[in-house]
């Protein structure tokens, strides 16, 4: 598959009751079943798939949709994705249960930004849930 991007984060324990509710974005389809999320777009023939319990509870807290400009959430998920993809390399330092698999995120893909705000707020949820820390705040 081309410019394919996959991000299948299992998390221990799965909600199956709840409703499934359909929205459609541009191109962008997103789908959310109690606490698992899927975003997808078949032109460009990518999927994410986000399954944490709490997620969608936690994303309601968060700054809206609009707050931050596509420019910068696609600039973060860069940074986040090449040093979550580090640790998956490197089960002996970071625990291989939380970093499953890699994310292929390609930087000249037009994801959109439904997918760039989702997958950004994932990256914040998943440092404050399992007490992981990304950057090193200066200053």
């Amino acid at each position: 598959m081309k410019n394919s991007i996959y991000i299948f984060i299992l998390a221990l324990c799965i909600y199956s009751c709840g409703t499934t509710k359909d929205r459609k974005l541009d191109t962008t389809s997103t789908t959310a079943t109690s606490d698992t999320l899927r975003i997808a777009n078949d032109d460009l023939e990518y999927e994410i798939i986000i399954i944490e319990p709490g997620f969608n509870n936690w994303l309601v807290t968060q700054q809206p949709r609009g707050y931050y400009n596509q420019q910068f959430l696609e600039i973060r998920n860069r940074q986040y994705v090449i040093e979550y993809n580090q640790r998956v390399v490197q089960p002996q330092r970071f625990d291989p249960n939380l970093y499953i698999q890699q994310i292929n995120y390609d930087q000249y893909t037009d994801y959109g930004y439904e997918v760039n705000y989702l997958l950004f707020n994932y990256f914040k949820y998943f440092e404050q849930r399992y007490k992981q820390k990304f950057f090193v705040s200066r200053g």
